[in-house]
């Protein structure tokens, strides 16, 4: 269900949200997958329809006609394959911005669509300077529960998931963070920034999935896609998200019982009790 503005245009036909999934099969190391699937789940629970298409290493297709970009996680190598095709479609991509398509991005996807990362080693990867960023690689990995606060609007929201990179990212002067650092390391364990956003394009180091843990960050995406499609203001109908917040809430709590380490993970006690 679906509920638009009184008198608005919007004819209680639920258009199809088009989704171009950018390299499911190189880039989804931290089960980053569920992102795509809690946005089918949402839309499904409320009549909307969707059409899921995976976009692989060679396909040439027109990224302007999706409604919903999104890319995920990857290490280095994948990083590196996905870059290069990145290159041949940065136009279409620029494009898609230019023309306010919605662009949700995690971890290596928010490294891809900056400037470069630069790795301990080897050459740099060059991204497609969507976002005005720069990862270096860093000596240390960040690999805990965190969290952030998102203000998107006048609505402001506690976002959880988990951080696992060891980039360091450096936003440039015009781009807006993502969101602030309430536990963990955020882009570089320093300045509190976690993530960017520019336009209809957030982008995150939160992995969790992070739409599952988080069903108002879900729905936020969805909504303004579809606003973006109808032309108009609407208002998701309500749905029971009891199980989401409960998930929510107990990852909220690791990430704040965890706070001020720069990891989760300790040596391991080895040896008889």
């Amino acid at each position: 269900m679906l509920d638009g503005p009184p008198g608005g245009k919007w004819d209680g036909n639920f258009p199809t949200i088009r989704i171009a999934h950018l390299y499911p099969s190189l880039l989804n190391v931290a089960g980053d997958g569920g992102n795509v699937i809690a946005i089918r789940r949402r839309t499904a629970w409320r009549g909307i329809a969707t059409n899921v298409v995976p976009v692989e290493f060679g396909d040439s297709r027109d990224l302007t006609t999706f409604d919903l970009i999104v890319v995920q996680g990857g290490q280095d190598l994948e990083m590196a394959i996905a870059a290069r095709d990145l290159q041949v479609r940065a136009e279409t991509l620029q494009d898609a911005a230019d023309a306010g398509v919605v662009i949700f991005a995690v971890c290596a996807g928010l490294q891809l669509l900056g400037h470069r990362y630069i790795p301990a080693t080897g050459p740099a990867i060059e991204g497609i300077g969507l976002l005005d960023l720069e990862t270096r690689a860093g000596e240390q990995r960040f690999m805990q529960h965190a969290a952030c606060q998102v203000g998107f609007g006048e609505e402001v929201q506690t976002i959880v998931g988990f951080e696992n990179h060891s980039g360091l990212t450096e936003l440039g002067s015009g781009l807006l963070p993502f969101g602030t650092v309430i536990a963990g390391a955020g882009n570089n364990g320093r300045d509190g920034t976690e993530g960017a956003r520019r336009d209809n394009i957030y982008a995150t180091y939160l992995h969790g999935p992070v739409l599952p843990k988080n069903p108002w960050l879900a729905d936020f995406l969805i909504r303004i896609v579809l606003e973006r499609k109808l032309g108009e203001p609407i208002q998701l109908a309500e749905l029971d998200d009891s199980l989401e917040q409960s998930a929510h809430d107990l990852a909220l709590d690791v990430a704040l019982r965890n706070r001020g380490r720069r990891t989760a993970l300790e040596p391991a006690q080895l040896g008889r009790g």
